[in-house]
């Protein structure tokens, strides 16, 4: 005869079950991988970053278990203003915030290292080892990436060179996660400056997510990538050695990509004034070619001569959704406006549902 189990028991094995589970995410020697799992936790609470998780990579001494995915648009927005949602029906974000982070953008609650960090003073270090994986440094210096497939996670970085990371040309598939990567003011080369936080010279696609990221005059400069939960904040102007101020942005790209670049869910904050360099907070420039392929999508973004610089003449492909345009640092987002430089007849390109921060819709000017 069949043995019946009552509701009660097979709860109890049901809970016992999931227990022991949530036990080992948060055990062994992979137990600071798993993300927000305090060392003191009995289980690992929800996750704080808007993107699940990628599939578990191999794991090696030092080297971290896996990595969290790109991260997608929320799944539910708080709606904006009357009548302030998007012509495809999507609700617009959530504006009349206090702070970024009271509109569920990344800050510095959201971002930087889970980890405590071991110090070392690397100074200038060049990565040449396909697949390293860096964690749980506090890293005085920078690291020149001659290498493919490097992840650098929970980690921090204080520069005093032209980068905090930079990829050379020929190498592919670094990722850039949960980290804090900033630099000394005043003690940079570049007459004292610093130039770029995460700096990509090839022509592959560079992850940079959950980063807090400051001082950097460019600091998040590449052709294609995807830049996602970033906390961009405090950039420091300095008068470069050509003796002039530096622009800066906290997002820059110069032209000429033959792939993506996606910046997505980023609070990105340029706070330089206008006599002292300040450009974008998204530069999309055709400095090296057209720029092309681009995507904009919720983000709260402020300051900079101008807000968002679109790509100009030639740009095609760059999708500009759901974006918060705050006036945190000028009455228009930038100090003379939202954005420049738009072309509205290149294929592909798409403005919608972009609004400021106290609820307005935004419609840009065409390109000169």
């Amino acid at each position: 005869m069949s043995r019946r189990i009552s509701r009660t028991s097979l709860a109890g094995l049901l809970l016992a079950a999931l227990l022991a589970v949530l036990g080992v995410a948060c055990s062994g020697p992979d137990r600071t991988a798993a993300s927000d799992c305090p060392d003191d936790a009995p289980t690992c609470p929800a996750s704080r970053s808007s993107a699940p998780p990628s599939a578990a990579a191999p794991t090696a001494a030092g080297q971290a278990s896996g990595s969290p995915a790109a991260s997608p648009s929320p799944t539910e927005k708080p709606t904006a203003t009357a009548g302030a949602g998007s012509p495809s029906g999507t609700p617009a974000a959530k504006t009349a915030c206090a702070s970024p982070g009271a509109c569920g953008f990344p800050d510095a609650s959201t971002t930087g290292p889970r980890i405590p960090l071991e110090p070392h003073k690397t100074g200038y270090m060049a990565v040449r080892t396909d697949g390293l994986v860096i964690r749980g440094w506090d890293i005085t210096g920078s690291l020149d990436i001659y290498a493919n497939d490097v992840t650098v996670i929970d980690t921090k970085i204080t520069s005093d060179n032209w980068w905090g990371i930079n990829l050379r040309p020929g190498y592919s598939g670094l990722r850039v996660l949960h980290s804090t990567i900033t630099a000394v003011p005043g003690k940079g080369p570049d007459n004292g400056g610093v130039d770029y936080a995460v700096s990509n010279m090839g022509g592959s696609s560079v992850e940079v997510g959950w980063c807090d990221v400051s001082v950097f005059g460019d600091a998040l400069s590449m052709g294609q990538g995807n830049l996602h939960d970033n906390y961009v904040h405090d950039l420091v102007p300095f008068v470069n050695l050509g003796g002039e101020w530096q622009h800066t942005n906290t997002v820059i790209s110069g032209g000429g990509n033959t792939g993506e670049l996606i910046i997505r869910h980023n609070t990105l904050l340029n706070p330089t004034s206008l006599t002292q360099g300040a450009s974008g907070s998204i530069g999309l420039f055709a400095d090296t070619g057209v720029v092309r392929n681009v995507t904009v999508d919720n983000n709260w973004i402020a300051g900079g001569a101008y807000a968002l610089y679109g790509g100009s003449t030639g740009a095609t492909g760059i999708k500009v959704t759901d974006n918060v345009f705050s006036t945190q640092y000028h009455p228009a987002s930038g100090g003379y406006g939202v954005v420049a430089h738009w072309n509205h007849g290149g294929a592909g390109n798409v403005w919608r549902n972009n609004r400021m921060s106290d609820g307005r819709p935004i419609e840009p000017e065409p390109a000169p």
